[in-house]
């Protein structure tokens, strides 16, 4: 359920500004799920759910892109803009924007190679890039540094425990007994599409069930146990990135309060 300054939000009510069609499915995950996700304005519940949308895009361009996957011994990117270093990181030129540096992996993915954490990790800066201003997404994430898990400081990423993923969340399918010859198969971050459809690099966009199937195929000799999705997601808080948001805020006029039924909040 959704609740704005602790009041439940009945979804036929919320502003047209939130409303679009591409928002719809997810509100209405948020709305039916057993999570309660609470905001003290429409505003926040806006952004949120608004970069949720850029998440799914960026995943889907960067299926396009044509960037391959590897491991981080054979990672590779476009030396234009990034050096290289001997364990497979990219580290931004100096004379680069963040901006630009990103933008490139989309645009030339041929020209890179790399793993699937590294590739849930620049989806997310490219949902920001297209959700604050530019300016403000390259003072923010300066020096950036590509490797692994490992991000800018002002990516803030919190683990959300519990079955329920919404779309725009990072999920992990383990393979509890993959080939040690293979270790880059361990398992594979993905990004929630929609229902039951995730961006995994180096897969594509699957179903749960066929990535669990990809996965059993990288097991070791006389494996017993499955690969299996895990019960917890990785979402961005976005409390410290809405201050600098690009998007048309939900102006006073654009709603009322009608009426209180219960715990409801009715809007218009």
């Amino acid at each position: 359920m959704i609740q704005i300054n602790g009041a439940v939000i009945n979804l036929s009510q919320l502003p047209q500004t939130i409303t679009s069609n591409e928002n719809m499915n997810i509100l209405a995950k948020m709305h039916t799920q057993n999570d309660v996700y609470r905001y003290n304005t429409m505003e926040e519940l806006e952004f949120e759910v608004k970069l949720r949308v850029q998440i799914v895009k960026a995943a889907n361009l960067l299926n396009e892109s044509g960037a391959k996957f590897a491991n981080f011994a054979n990672s590779k990117c476009n030396e234009e803009y990034w050096e290289l270093t001997d364990k497979g990181a990219f580290i931004l030129k100096e004379d680069v924007l963040p901006s630009t540096g990103i933008e490139d992996i989309f645009k030339n993915g041929r020209l890179y190679a790399f793993e699937c954490a590294t590739a849930i990790v620049i989806v997310f800066y490219k949902a920001i890039l297209q959700s604050i201003h530019r300016t403000r997404f390259n003072q923010l994430f300066s020096n950036l540094y590509l490797y692994d898990w490992e991000y800018h400081d002002n990516l803030d990423l919190y683990v959300h425990k519990g079955e329920d993923a919404l779309p725009g969340d990072c999920v992990y399918f383990q393979n509890p007994q993959y080939d040690p010859e293979q270790p880059q198969w361990k398992g594979e971050n993905a990004i929630v599409i929609d229902d039951d459809r995730y961006f995994g690099h180096g897969i594509g966009i699957r179903t749960g069930e066929e990535i669990i199937y990809f996965l059993n195929t990288k097991r070791k000799e006389g494996a017993t146990k499955s690969a299996f999705l895990v019960l917890e997601s990785v979402r961005i808080n976005t409390e410290n990135l809405r201050p600098f948001r690009n998007l048309q805020r939900v102006t006073p006029h654009t709603m009322s309060i009608k009426a209180h039924v219960g715990s409801t909040l009715y809007i218009i």
